[in-house]
């Protein structure tokens, strides 16, 4: 009865979470929802637990979240009467850090790792605790480069390595999901390898602020300067939250002085360029901008097939088919974070019910992320691309003119009008001139047939690929 009272709570919890994420956004969720563990609910008190991983999250949450989470819950299940909100007893106690000579509690969220502490070595190491609020999987090893991120991989590697990187800061700019937290968390985990003692501060930029207006308020602003310019790496992530924020652009831009001064390194990331920060301040902005800013863009359809390769090596001896490989490279475009979700979601699925991983499964189970990147892609903008690709005429897509230089264009075509739209043959012969729908077949069976023997078709349609689904 235990076990199935578990599984309620837990599937009540997703459903909850999940509305909560609509509500507050990705960012405020990721970051204070979705650490939250459902502990055990007593009937008899109508008291139900909800376990957080540190005391700073879990008063961070009973501050601002409370009310919420108890309305959720008791629209949930009616039996409700209390939300608790607290630390998981099960949690293990860090050291805690000297300040100066005063004692600041580790809550472990902050993203702090390495050596000696700044007052002396009662600091924990990486050695005793690991790399805290670095996440382990999330190394150079498990990054998979192409032509879209090798910039940001390399200049990130360099960052981390022995030797005194040629650029500081670095910043890394790319969109949501395409890699920017796992290159700050590898270079972390790698900086560590060199330097064991290394402190290392990691967090998000709203966390970042978070801590400032709690040092302000709490009269130890010194104490939280001493420390941030005590680290010999500052990872600052989501860098954009920080816009506006004026006395925490301003110690930021101290803090960027001081650890540059003496030689310390520094990486950013945001989903924008330093010069499209609104609101942020000049003096900030050119420091931001006086290192290297890689660009991270969005993964081509190879890239997102390795990433997805490298990803099955998780799931062995489980077999994906390369059909199915190829439907999810090929459509699940928005970011890299939802492609290895949907990945994720179809391999627990057919695990789940048994089932093998198939091309109509992957099409049944991924309807909701499908939908969400599935970009409508017309006839016209296939033929429009395919004849500048091959620099012909738009008007040979509908002549009847059979020279070789018109006709294998045309039929290139009609297999990716087949392969990329969702309409019959018949209509896509009526788009070409109003053939007759055994000639658009024809077309496509020969052109799959010349992809498997002849490299250079194979070669165009892969580049016709990539310009209609960038």
């Amino acid at each position: 009865m235990e076990d199935i009272e578990a599984v309620n709570l837990a599937a009540d919890w997703s459903d909850i979470s999940q509305g909560l994420r609509k509500d507050l956004g990705h960012q405020l969720h990721s970051q204070w929802i979705k650490p939250i563990q459902v502990g055990g609910f007593c009937k008899d008190t109508g008291t139900l637990d909800l376990f957080l991983p540190t005391d700073f999250s879990a008063n961070w949450v009973q501050d601002r979240f409370a009310d919420r989470l108890s309305l959720a819950w008791k629209i949930a299940r009616s039996e409700v009467r209390n939300v608790r909100i607290a630390v998981h007893p099960g949690r293990r106690k860090l050291p805690e850090l000297q300040l100066g000579g005063r004692q600041a509690a580790n809550d472990g969220g902050g993203g702090m790792a390495g050596g000696a502490a700044a007052g002396g070595d009662t600091g924990y190491t990486h050695g005793l605790s690991g790399p805290v609020g670095l996440d382990p999987s999330l190394t150079f090893a498990a990054f998979v480069t192409g032509e879209a991120n090798v910039l940001a991989c390399n200049a990130a590697q360099r960052m981390a390595a022995n030797e005194t990187p040629q650029f500081s800061p670095l910043y890394l700019k790319g969109a949501t999901g395409q890699g920017k937290t796992h290159l700050m968390h590898a270079i972390g985990h790698a900086y560590l390898a060199h330097h064991p003692r290394a402190r290392i501060f990691y967090c998000s930029a709203e966390r970042f602020m978070v801590q400032f207006v709690q040092a302000l308020k709490s009269g130890q602003t010194m104490e939280f300067k001493a420390r941030l310019r005590s680290f010999d790496l500052l990872l600052v992530d989501d860098l954009q939250f920080i816009i506006g924020k004026a006395s925490a652009q301003e110690e930021l831009l101290y803090t960027i002085d001081a650890l540059l001064a003496e030689g310390k390194r520094l990486v950013f990331a945001a989903d924008r360029a330093p010069q499209a920060l609104d609101g942020v301040e000049p003096r900030l902005l050119s420091r931001l901008s006086m290192g290297l800013v890689a660009d991270i863009q969005p993964a081509d359809i190879e890239l997102r097939r390795s990433i997805l390769e490298a990803r099955l090596t998780r799931f062995a001896p489980l077999a994906v088919p390369a059909d199915v490989i190829d439907f999810l490279a090929r459509t699940v475009t928005r970011n890299v974070r939802e492609l290895i979700g949907g990945l994720n979601k179809l391999i627990a699925y057919a695990q789940l019910t048994g089932q093998e991983v198939s091309l109509a499964l992957a099409e049944d189970q991924l309807t909701d992320i499908l939908s969400a990147n599935r970009r409508r892609i017309t006839i016209d903008e296939i033929q429009r691309t395919v004849c500048q690709f091959y620099r012909i005429d738009r008007s040979e897509m509908s002549s009847k003119r059979r020279a070789r230089a018109v006709v294998r264009p045309r039929q290139v075509a009609m297999y990716l009008a087949k392969k990329l739209t969702p309409r019959s043959y018949p209509e896509i012969g009526r788009k070409f001139g109003g053939r007759d729908h055994s000639t658009v077949i024809h077309a496509v069976r020969l052109i799959e047939d010349l992809r498997t023997r002849d490299a250079d078709m194979d070669g165009d349609v892969r580049s016709l690929l990539r310009q209609l689904e960038s």
